[in-house]
C-alpha cells in the first residue's frame, strides 16, 4: 500500500485504492453501524476523516493513541471534506493513557494551560499550526535573500566580542572550569560568551560579498519575564555594501516584511487563519505595507505632546520605551512607523555619525509595529577610520577591536544593515501576545524546560 500523508489525501482528486495513513487520533466516535476516527500526522490542520467497521474498534483506539489505518480513499459526502479514508484494517502502533494526558479531545486549549507541558504541546492545534507557519515564514526568508543574490553566512554562535555593548551576556566555561573557577583558566584562552548578534562578523564578511545575511540564534541574559522577551531567539541579519542611505535598508526591511509575509499568507492560509479567528481577532491588516517616517526628534515633539502620561517621561536623548512605541504606531494610525536618526550617545559604537551638531545624531533606524513595538533595528556603519578610532578610543575600546580598525583600512565602503527578531515578526503577523508561545522551546529567566 502506498503512504499518504494526510494533507496529501485531502488534496487527492481521485479515489485510490490501498493506501497507508499514519497519525495520531484527534477523535473517535462509535456508533452501531459504524466507527469514525479524526486522524492527524502535523502535515495540514484539517484532520482526514476515517470511516470504518465498529469491529475494528479497540480500547486502545483512543484520542492521542498513534495509529496506522490501511484501506481506499474515497470521496466524501461531507460538503467539508473532499476525501475520506474507508478502513480495512486500523493498527494501534502506540497508546495513550487519556486520563492523564494533559490534552483533552474537542477542547481549546488556552496557550497558558499548554505552556506548562513544552513536550507535549506541540500536539495542540494552536502551536501545530503556528510551527508549520515558522517553518514556512522561514523558508522565505532564506529564498527572499538568496533570490536577491545575498550570501548566506553561518556566524559563530560562540563569540569573544560584546556586539552591542548591551553587558547582558551569558559567559561560556566548561563544567570543570565552573567547579574550579578559582584557577580561572578559560577553555578558549580569552573569556567566550553567547553572540547577541551576528553583525560584526557579516560586517566582515561584507569586505568580500557585497550581500550578506544570516539567520541564527541569538542570546540575551535579561532578567526580564516580559511577553516581549526571552533569553534564547532567533535574528534575521543582513548587511549591504556600497549604500551610503538609509532609504536603501528601510527599504530591504520592508521587502523582506512583505514578501516573508505574502509566502505565509499563501502557503499555509488556514493555518494563518485560525490564529486570526481565535488567537487575535482584530489582527487582520498589518501586513499590506503602508508606513510612516519620522525622526527621532519628531518622536519625541509627538510624545511630549500626548495626552496619554507615560511611566517613562520622554526626554530628547533618551531611548524610546515600549510605551512609547506603541502610542507612536497608534498616532500614525496603527501602521508600522520607520523612526530615524537616533541621538549619538545612545548607541553602539559602530552607528555612523551623521556631523548634524548641536543635536549630534547618527544614522540609524528602528521599525515600529502595531502590538510589539520595535521589530527591526538598523543602521548606517561609520566606515570613516578617524571617526571610529575617536569614538573607541574614547570607550576604551580600541584594543579589542583593532580588527573592526583593520577593516577600515583596507577597501573599506560605506556599508549598512539590520537585524530583525523572527519571534516578534511571528508575533506580528499573527496577533500572538505572548513571545513565549511563538517559538518551541521558550527560554527566559527562572525556566529552561527539557
Amino acid at each position: 500500500a502506498g503512504r499518504l500523508r494526510v494533507r496529501e489525501a485531502l488534496r487527492a482528486r481521485e479515489p485510490a485504492g490501498e493506501v497507508k495513513v499514519q497519525g495520531w487520533v484527534r477523535s473517535v466516535r462509535s456508533q452501531k453501524e459504524v466507527l469514525f476516527l479524526h486522524i492527524n500526522d502535523g502535515s495540514s490542520l484539517e484532520n482526514l476523516q476515517v470511516v470504518a467497521d465498529p469491529s475494528l474498534e479497540n480500547r486502545d483506539l483512543t484520542f492521542g493513541s498513534a495509529v496506522e489505518v490501511l484501506g481506499k480513499l474515497v470521496k466524501s459526502p461531507h460538503r467539508m471534506q473532499n476525501m475520506e479514508l474507508k478502513a480495512e484494517t486500523i493498527r494501534v502502533v502506540g497508546s495513550c493513557d487519556t486520563w492523564s494526558f494533559p490534552l483533552k479531545m474537542k477542547e481549546r486549549h488556552p496557550l497558558e494551560y499548554v505552556r506548562q507541558f513544552p513536550h507535549l504541546r506541540c500536539r495542540n492545534n494552536t502551536l501545530g499550526s503556528l510551527l508549520r507557519i515558522r517553518s514556512e515564514a522561514t523558508a522565505a526568508i532564506h529564498s527572499f535573500f538568496q533570490d536577491n543574490g545575498y550570501v548566506h553566512i553561518h556566524t559563530p554562535i560562540i563569540t569573544s566580542n560584546d556586539c552591542e555593548g548591551a553587558g547582558e551576556l551569558f559567559q561560556i566555561e566548561t563544567s570543570n572550569e565552573a567547579r574550579e573557577s578559582a584557577e580561572k583558566t578559560h577553555f578558549f584562552s580569552v573569556p567566550a560568551f553567547l553572540t547577541v548578534s551576528g553583525q560584526l562578523h557579516l560586517e566582515v564578511m561584507a569586505g568580500a560579498f557585497t550581500h550578506v545575511f544570516t539567520f541564527g540564534p541569538t542570546f540575551r541574559a535579561e532578567n526580564s519575564q516580559s511577553r516581549r522577551h526571552l533569553a534564547e531567539f532567533y535574528m534575521v541579519e543582513a548587511e549591504l555594501s556600497f549604500t551610503e542611505s538609509l532609504q536603501d535598508i528601510m527599504q530591504v526591511m520592508e521587502d523582506l516584511f512583505k514578501t516573508a509575509t505574502n509566502t505565509v499568507l499563501s502557503k499555509c492560509p488556514r493555518d494563518v487563519e485560525l490564529f486570526h479567528k481565535y488567537i487575535a481577532p482584530a489582527q487582520k491588516g498589518c501586513f499590506f505595507f503602508f508606513s510612516c517616517r519620522i525622526s527621532y526628534n519628531e518622536a519625541v515633539e509627538i510624545l511630549k505632546q500626548a495626552s496619554q502620561t507615560f511611566t517613562f517621561k520622554p526626554e530628547w536623548g533618551c531611548d524610546l520605551q515600549t510605551e512609547h512605541e506603541k502610542y507612536l504606531v497608534k498616532h500614525c494610525g496603527e501602521v508600522p512607523v520607520f523612526v530615524i536618526n537616533y541621538p549619538y550617545d545612545l548607541k553602539p559604537f559602530y552607528m555612523r555619525d551623521n556631523e548634524d551638531e548641536p543635536q549630534h545624531t547618527v544614522a540609524a533606524v528602528d521599525l515600529l509595529v502595531p502590538g510589539i513595538g520595535e521589530l527591526c533595528g538598523g543602521s548606517l556603519r561609520e566606515e570613516r577610520l578617524p571617526f571610529l578610532e575617536s569614538r573607541l578610543q574614547r570607550l576604551g575600546l580600541a584594543n579589542a577591536y583593532q580588527w573592526y580598525l583593520d577593516l577600515r583600512k583596507f577597501g573599506s565602503v560605506p556599508h549598512g544593515g539590520f537585524g530583525m527578531g523572527f519571534e516578534r515578526y511571528l508575533q506580528c503577523i499573527l496577533g500572538v501576545d505572548n513571545i513565549k508561545d511563538v517559538i518551541p522551546f521558550p527560554r527566559f529567566s527562572h525556566s529552561c524546560l527539557l
